[in-house]
């Protein structure tokens, strides 16, 4: 298991640049996957630093404890979601979280997996296996409504409306069982007309998230991330698409700000001054440079935005 789920770290000199790692510190990964963020970290805070780590998927979790083996009484692992972080760590106690978003590689090679249509496979998406409800119980489930709704707010899908009322005509004749079934009907509904990317992206995408409930997960783990780190410590967050990105750009604003905001509307003359709680370390997110996305295309979509508790 260990030498399956390894897959190419997304922005590895950025992430150190960004946390600053030194012995002594502790520093969380959130988002396990193959473990080489984390081992990075580990190196760069020889000979003491400490890491907490965590992923939803227990494969991921075997593998990284597999991998990091070389700094054994030097970190904790646990199989879990980083939204669940502060339930395990100190409150102020750590330097550094490193949250890196989506789906790795190694999860979308296994078709037996469901999260990738490259490959035909049950339609299941779930990162942890102990979770009950699959990317087909939402396909089967949902009314038309409620899916072209899924695929406007998680996929920016345009024609979210088309495939749901085409997946819901569609189902009609059987269950959709495999990610095979619904990517030929999206791609048969939406036809590529010459664009690099698949029809079913978006689609995919949002039923991953959907699955694995990643919207209220990202806002809890940010604040629960928030919670462990001290003051001066930074979080690295890494997201790869608007939905993820626009979320964690709005907590950084919103703990940025010298003022609050009373209601759901900023008012300008209703806010009330406070201290800023964070700094953003850069306005706009850092994104993947050249010699990277030459060999490694899962950066294209990559950015990493960089938060400093004050």
């Amino acid at each position: 298991m260990g030498n399956e789920f390894i897959h190419q770290p997304v922005m590895l000199a950025e992430v150190l640049e960004a946390l600053r790692p030194r012995s002594g510190g502790r520093y969380v990964d959130g988002t396990l996957g193959g473990a080489s963020h984390a081992q990075a970290i580990l190196r760069a805070s020889s000979p003491d630093g400490w890491l907490y780590g965590c992923d939803r998927d227990p494969a991921a979790v075997e593998a990284a404890r597999e991998r990091l083996k070389e700094f054994t009484g030097r970190f904790e692992i646990r199989q879990g979601n980083f939204s669940k972080l502060a339930e395990w760590i100190g409150q102020r106690s750590c330097e550094g979280v490193l949250l890196d978003l989506g789906v790795s590689s190694p999860q979308l090679d296994q078709p037996e997996r469901g999260f990738s249509f490259q490959q035909d496979g049950p339609l299941d998406m779930r990162m942890d296996s102990g979770q009950t409800a699959t990317a087909a119980d939402l396909v089967n489930g949902l009314n038309e409504t409620e899916l072209g709704q899924l695929f406007r707010e998680l996929g920016d899908e345009p024609e979210s409306r088309r495939i749901a009322r085409g997946i819901v005509q569609e189902r009609r004749q059987g269950r959709f069982e495999t990610t095979g079934q619904l990517a030929r009907l999206v791609q048969r509904l939406v036809p590529r007309h010459g664009s690099r990317i698949h029809p079913a992206t978006r689609v995919f995408q949002a039923l991953r998230m959907a699955t694995n409930d990643e919207v209220m997960s990202l806002k809890s783990g940010l604040a629960a991330a928030w919670s462990v780190l001290k003051p001066t410590g930074r979080m690295a967050i890494i997201s790869f698409h608007s939905v993820e990105d626009r979320i964690v750009k709005e907590f950084g604003r919103e703990k940025a700000r010298d003022y609050t905001v009373r209601g759901e509307v900023d008012v300008p003359d209703f806010r009330e001054a406070r201290a800023p709680e964070a700094r953003l370390v850069k306005r706009k997110p850092i994104t993947a440079g050249e010699g990277e996305l030459r060999t490694n295309a899962r950066a294209r979509s990559a950015k990493l935005r960089v938060i400093e508790k004050l």
